[in-house]
């Protein structure tokens, strides 16, 4: 190659590097703030029921189990209506389907604060999972339509991150709320909350209507240069993507990987809805604190959470390796639940093994959504994507009830603990021995492009 030669190919690398940076920074203040708040408060209002459940359970007259049952009854109703959810996404834009689930599960989530029974309850659960489904994987979907693959785990990791601050900000300011409107106007603190935590979602509804866009090439806020690069590298990833798995709806829905990755991300489930859910009665428990003092406290391990998934996403990033971010940082997570329950009568060192496990799953959670866009693309990214959290959604229901169920046959949260940590256990062996990101045949892929 001639010097003028090599020097314009310099110069042009250099441009595109110019543009690729211009353009993530600009698609990521664009986005990513808006689907951060909408997604603090979606799990906010999923997850209140556990700080709720300390006034609401004595007040509604449910013991452990029915308390468990009706924290999972939420995800039957998600789990049913998800992948159809998806595909409603798929068929008329993130615009319009991310501002109607947000603008339901408000009214819902808020609706929730005037039940009377534990039978209403029940009812007002399962219709929250039933507004509520499609959310998670349409965002996953979202994202991975704006962010090259080398982008894609820091962007999941600071969207995912509000699930995590929601319960690390979320804990203290449920209690307080709990604690600062308890009778006031007649109504219990934990409906107070309810109201309170619900109504937000319905004006980021509206604004998500305004200002979300459905694709790149809709993007009129990106210059045409930076238009052109994000086009044209998201059209390539899901050529190759093509390569290792399928654009078909129809393929995705009975591809052993989908189901596998479903497994897998059942497992985690059990293990960080387990933690999530129980986590202020289990410090109630150890303790003698107060709401307000078990709100705080609850907050420690997922802070640590929180930065485990950075390091371990910008890591994984920068390295492009995938599993064994994922696997290792489950091995933690196992270990740390295990750990907790063999210490279950020191609370201190008990706790600070809850904090181990927190930072291993919650670390596991961004670099597990970078895998599936690497072999689903198209329709069958949204169908398959919403397939895995819907196989995994079980969690949500199991994980929450199988807890209720051990702690009401025993007298602490040992035996619980010790479930949690052999699903965690299971899910670091599937993150280490499934075979996802190999190539398919070169036959298969000539079947898949016609």
């Amino acid at each position: 190659m001639k010097p003028s030669e090599s020097s314009a190919s310099a110069l042009r690398a250099s441009a595109n590097a110019g543009v690729e940076r211009a353009t993530i920074h600009h698609i990521t203040w664009r986005l990513v703030p808006l689907i951060f708040i909408a997604w603090f408060v979606n799990y906010l209002d999923r997850a209140n029921i556990g700080f709720a459940a300390l006034q609401m359970n004595q007040e509604l007259g449910m013991g452990p189990e029915m308390f468990g049952f009706a924290a999972g009854i939420f995800y039957l109703g998600y789990i049913g209506f998800e992948v159809p959810s998806n595909m409603m996404m798929h068929r008329f834009g993130a615009r319009v389907w991310l501002a109607r689930i947000m603008i339901t599960w408000g009214i819902v989530s808020a609706g929730t604060a005037f039940v009377q029974t534990p039978q209403q309850l029940y009812v007002a659960r399962l219709l929250l999972g039933v507004v509520e489904a499609g959310f998670f994987p349409s965002v996953l979907y979202y994202l991975a339509t704006w962010f090259p693959k080398q982008h894609l785990g820091r962007a999941i990791s600071r969207v995912y991150s509000a699930n995590i601050f929601s319960l690390i900000v979320g804990a203290p300011v449920s209690a307080l709320l709990i604690d600062h409107f308890h009778e006031a106007s007649g109504f219990s603190g934990w409906r107070w909350m309810m109201m309170i935590e619900g109504l937000p979602a319905v004006a980021l509804g509206v604004i998500a209507w305004f200002v979300l866009v459905d694709r790149p090439s809709d993007a009129k806020w990106l210059s045409p240069a930076q238009r052109e690069w994000l086009v044209t590298t998201m059209a390539n990833e899901e050529a190759v993507a093509a390569t290792t798995g399928t654009s078909s709806f129809r393929s995705a829905m009975v591809a052993p990987m989908v189901w596998l990755m479903g497994l897998l991300y059942f497992c985690i489930g059990i293990g960080f809805f387990g933690i999530s859910t129980w986590l202020p009665q289990v410090i109630r428990q150890m303790s003698r604190l107060s709401i307000v003092e078990i709100g705080l406290v609850s907050a420690i391990p997922f802070i640590l959470g929180a930065i485990a998934m950075f390091a371990n996403a910008r890591h994984s990033d920068r390295t492009m390796e995938r599993r064994w971010h994922l696997a290792g940082a489950l091995f933690v997570g196992a270990a740390g639940l295990a750990g907790s329950g063999l210490t279950s009568t020191l609370p201190i060192v008990s706790f600070v093994c809850i904090c181990v496990a927190a930072a291993g799953i919650v670390g596991s959670l961004s670099v597990f959504w970078t895998i599936p866009p690497t072999f689903l693309s198209g329709a069958g990214a949204a169908g398959g994507i919403a397939l895995i959290n819907a196989i995994s959604g079980l969690a949500g229901f199991f994980a929450p009830w199988l807890v209720g169920v051990a702690r009401g046959h025993s007298t602490d949260f040992t035996l619980a603990l010790y479930c949690l940590a052999a699903s965690a256990a299971a899910a670091a062996v599937l993150a280490a021995v499934l075979p996802y990101g190999k190539r398919k045949p070169r036959d298969e892929v000539s079947a898949y492009a016609h």
